[in-house]
């Protein structure tokens, strides 16, 4: 099985995103390759990952000093409680910055450890070990980090990048069907927004990429990353370009908070269901031509991905939503800031609408 390494140059780090199978077998060796040195680890594992594979990590860390923290990884425990039991750990022990922080788990425990990785001692060493699609193929690169409130989803964090990303495609194996759409959500998001050869290669192979056949799943998590790459490159902290990494997510955050993230609705249904928000708003308001708007909805349709708000939603909700909707980290004022396609790989990333405008769509969308 061929083994990809991927190259990120952001303008305050440089790291290696190394992706295959049955790579925690040589972990230790990896590391010494990437220049990971550390006396203590702190070890964040989120309580679903295998202990078949748990047991090769840390046979591979013996030499090192270990603390094993696990972590019951939800929406609504990615808040500042578990951020102050991580940092009274790395106080405890006293940790050092050459020591580091090893998060094993999907994007809310890459998230929550990256921040507080970002904050201890303001900054010590972050190694992340996606084990979702969603993580491998999309949170784990770019060095987004953060934790929820009540006043909205990941509303406090930071940008750091981590200091190498490990994706071992054996995880993916003892994932729920639902996961793996959930992941499927972000690689689809990116060929939407940057390339339509991707678009296509997903339209052709999704049946093959939602069973994790090889070689279609290494494919389209390395062909993501890639996408993610090019952009966080360019615009490290989200000023410009990277703002389109978002489309679906303004949508799908405040659908999420809504349901007070409920399991009935995980992130990446949420950001299907945004995907579908945002392109009928667009196709709504002359944004996006037909031709363009029936070819995304015939992809949902062929993979039966969720696709339907009316499922969670109802008019009674509105004005929930529209509040969530104004919280969201990409407004700079009363506005909302939506991240709209002109068509398969071309973004609009500066639509500013009224609160008026989305209700008016909504009440068209959504049934008593």
């Amino acid at each position: 099985m061929k083994t990809y390494k991927l190259k990120i140059k952001t303008k305050h780090q440089a790291y290696n995103l190394i992706l295959g199978k049955n790579l925690m077998i040589n972990l230790s060796k990896i590391l010494k390759n990437n220049f990971i040195f550390f006396e203590k680890c702190l070890l964040v594992i989120d309580k679903k990952v295998p202990k078949s594979i748990l047991n090769k990590i840390t046979f591979n860390l013996k030499k090192n000093k270990k603390i094993i923290y696990f972590f019951n990884s939800s929406e609504i425990n990615k808040n500042q409680k578990t951020v102050n039991q991580l940092l009274n750990i790395l106080l405890k022990n006293n940790f050092h910055r050459d020591d580091c922080i090893i998060s094993i788990g999907g994007g809310i425990t890459g998230d929550v450890s990256g921040f507080v990785a970002s904050i201890f001692k303001r900054g010590i060493k972050f190694v992340n070990i996606p084990t979702t699609l969603l993580a491998q193929a999309d949170s784990s690169i770019g060095g987004k980090t953060g934790i929820n409130s009540n006043f909205g989803k990941n509303l406090i964090g930071t940008f750091a990048q981590p200091n190498l990303v490990i994706s071992d495609t054996s995880f993916l194996n003892s994932l729920p069907n639902r996961e793996v759409i959930c992941g499927y959500a972000e690689i689809l998001k990116h060929s939407l927004i940057l390339n339509k050869k991707l678009f296509i290669y997903l339209n052709k192979n999704g049946n093959q990429i939602l069973k994790l056949k090889s070689p279609f799943i290494n494919q389209a998590i390395y062909k993501s990353c890639l996408i993610k790459k090019k952009i966080i490159e360019k615009d490290e902290n989200e000023m410009n370009v990277r703002k389109i990494l978002n489309f679906g997510h303004t949508f799908g955050h405040a659908y999420e908070a809504t349901m007070s993230y409920s399991k009935k609705l995980n992130h990446g249904e949420a950001v299907l269901l945004g995907i579908i928000s945002a392109s009928n708003f667009a196709y709504q308001n002359s944004y996006m031509d037909r031709k363009n708007y029936k070819k995304i909805i015939n992809h949902f349709n062929k993979f039966n991905l969720p696709r339907n708000i009316n499922n969670f939603f109802s008019k009674k909700d509105i004005k929930k939503i529209l509040s969530f909707m104004l919280k969201d980290k990409k407004n700079k004022n009363e506005k909302i800031n939506l991240i709209l396609l002109k068509k398969i790989s071309k973004v609009n990333y500066n639509k500013l609408f009224e609160k008026n405008e989305i209700y008016k769509f909504f009440n068209k969308e959504l049934v008593n």
